[in-house]
């Protein structure tokens, strides 16, 4: 059999017929960013993670625009034999599930979008317009850290960043240890984000969708968010006040309880 183009893992509970949970990464991160909300989803569903093309452990280049995404995302459902799943997707990966949602229906059995745009606004070209010179510098030569600095701020809110300043600076650290083809990488997955325009595609989604909102979200705004959901017939909202557009760290357990009661009332 060939082997899947994405770098893949399975867990969790896989008796009585359950659909697995696909979780969908964001750009900057890889299986192991979905840890703390993995483990107690595992315990309910069976799970699949995967990274990207041009992510930690899938090799590169990755692509620069979100279709080539659900291609793979697609052959890897069909290397593991699911002809259809729920599907969580954060940032990056909720815009790949929107798309995979809307031409894939037949694959999809649900969706949770979490901190998603219905399209690349100013604020998201300007922001991947500020980055790509940064990972330009680091792929010359330059500090790796540098990266983490200039997104940061963005990405969490003050509130996080101040209880977890420790944390964040072992993981700036981490960075320096990361390949030099991940930041490759890097300049394709901003260029993808600068200009994907979800509008047209939205309408044609048909499975149950929960959309899921953070308040103090900088990246994808909170109101682009409600776009996604007033755009998609029969969605569900979700917002959380305080977070930031980096949920999945933030508040794992309230993503978990969302995601889990949207299961289980699809369900009843």
């Amino acid at each position: 059999m060939t082997e899947p183009v994405l770098a893949h893992r399975c867990e969790g509970e896989g008796g009585g017929g359950r659909l697995p949970l696909l979780l969908l990464n964001g750009g900057f991160m890889s299986i192991g960013s979905w840890e703390p909300c993995a483990a107690p989803l595992a315990e309910r569903l069976p799970l699949v993670r995967c990274d990207f093309r041009g992510q930690l452990l899938t090799a590169g280049p990755a692509h620069r625009e979100l279709s080539g995404n659900v291609d793979d995302v697609v052959g890897l459902l069909d290397q593991l034999g699911l002809d259809r799943v729920h599907v969580l997707g954060t940032s990056f990966g909720g815009l790949v599930g929107l798309l995979l949602a809307a031409r894939r229906p037949e694959r999809v059995a649900s969706l949770i979008a979490v901190t998603v745009s219905d399209h690349a606004a100013e604020d998201n070209r300007q922001g991947a317009r500020d980055l790509r010179p940064v990972v330009a510098d680091i792929l010359a030569g330059g500090e790796r850290g540098s990266f983490h600095d200039a997104l940061v701020e963005s990405v969490y809110s003050a509130t996080y960043l101040a209880a977890n300043a420790a944390r964040l600076r072992t993981r700036r650290q981490q960075l320096g240890g990361f390949p030099a083809s991940w930041f490759a990488a890097l300049d394709d997955l901003l260029a993808a984000v600068a200009c994907f325009d979800l509008r047209p595609e939205l309408p044609h989604i048909r499975c149950p969708v929960l959309v899921v909102v953070a308040g103090d979200d900088r990246v994808m705004a909170p109101e682009a968010g409600r776009a996604v959901a007033a755009a998609i017939p029969h969605a569900r909202l979700a917002e959380h006040p305080t977070s930031g557009h980096a949920l999945v760290a933030e508040q794992p357990a309230w993503l978990v309880e969302q995601t889990l009661t949207f299961l289980e009332d699809l369900s009843s």
